[in-house]
């Protein structure tokens, strides 16, 4: 038993950082802790004894069932919801956000959002296919050595490289960089906000990059809705200007971000992109059921 309790314990050390490397992963708060939790049950059903890096061992499970839940997630999914997206393959969903208060990050939260994993970046990840998306969170975010992704996916260290370097254009051209600034992203979002509570088009386009793209996840019943460029992405917020008018400001995975709710209970979480001091992305989970998973009390 006390050997159990010994091992639990050191497993229990490496949760947060396994976690991030889920969430990475699958971009989902609730398959990211059903990912660990296997992690934790292949170990105490194998012999620690013989495992010399324990957490690099954990890295590399918890990979694996991330790519075998990716996968199964590819696997049974429908058509793309843009035939018109540039991309191989369209994303289906708006990752699960990670709500903080407006004045800071949880601490709990800090290694699950390190590296800045903003929601457009986790929007690009569900755009790669599932072994580049391994090889690249592995390598890029965590520096896992290809030789270790390698058996993984199933191919050798220079494949594992190349899909890597395939995922890492993807992502640079795909992603923006965003303003690492709080107070200026604020301001931006700010001003987004009353444009639209005002009905100002003029004062939105501003606001918004020519570029812009807004997308929206209101869950199975209806198709993630993707709109682009600022007069289409403009018209769209005074169309629904009230959920403006019940946003409170907080954090979205790190960045500047609102939660819009109603008689106590959240209709949205809008997440804002912001590079060069104009809204590059909006990403909108309108899912009631992923919604009422969130943990809000934190802007309580």
């Amino acid at each position: 038993m006390a050997e159990h309790e010994y091992l639990a314990e050191r497993f229990e050390a490496h949760r947060a950082h396994l976690r991030a490397v889920a969430y990475r992963m699958l971009g989902s708060l609730s398959e990211a802790e059903d990912a660990v939790q296997e992690a934790w049950l292949r170990l105490s059903r194998s012999d620690a004894g013989d495992i010399g890096n324990l957490g690099g061992w954990l890295t590399t499970v918890v990979g694996r069932v991330c790519l075998d839940m990716l996968r199964s997630r590819t696997a049974r999914r429908e058509e793309p919801l843009d035939d018109a997206d540039p991309h191989a393959h369209a994303p289906h969903r708006v990752p699960d956000p990670i709500i903080s208060a407006a004045d800071g990050v949880d601490p709990e939260q800090e290694v699950l959002l390190a590296d800045s994993v903003g929601l457009a970046l986790l929007v690009v990840l569900e755009t790669l296919a599932p072994a580049e998306r391994l090889a690249f969170v592995l390598h890029d975010m965590f520096a896992v050595p290809f030789d270790e992704i390698a058996p993984i996916v199933g191919r050798t260290p220079t494949a594992a490289r190349q899909l890597a370097s395939r995922a890492r254009r993807r992502v640079q051209g795909a992603a923006p960089t965003p303003d690492t600034d709080l107070v200026r992203q604020r301001e931006v979002v700010g001003a987004f906000l009353a444009a639209a509570r005002g009905g100002d088009f003029d004062a939105l386009v501003a606001v918004l990059d020519p570029d812009v793209v807004a997308r929206s996840d209101s869950g199975g019943f209806r198709p993630t809705s993707v709109v682009r460029g600022a007069a289409a992405v403009a018209g769209q917020a005074l169309t629904y200007a009230k959920f403006a008018s019940v946003a409170r400001p907080a954090l979205v995975n790190g960045a500047a971000g609102v939660v819009a709710s109603a008689q106590g209970r959240p209709m949205s979480v809008m997440a804002f992109t912001i590079a060069g001091g104009r809204i590059v992305a909006i990403d909108i989970l309108a899912d009631p059921d992923r919604l009422s998973r969130l943990d809000l009390t934190v802007l309580d």
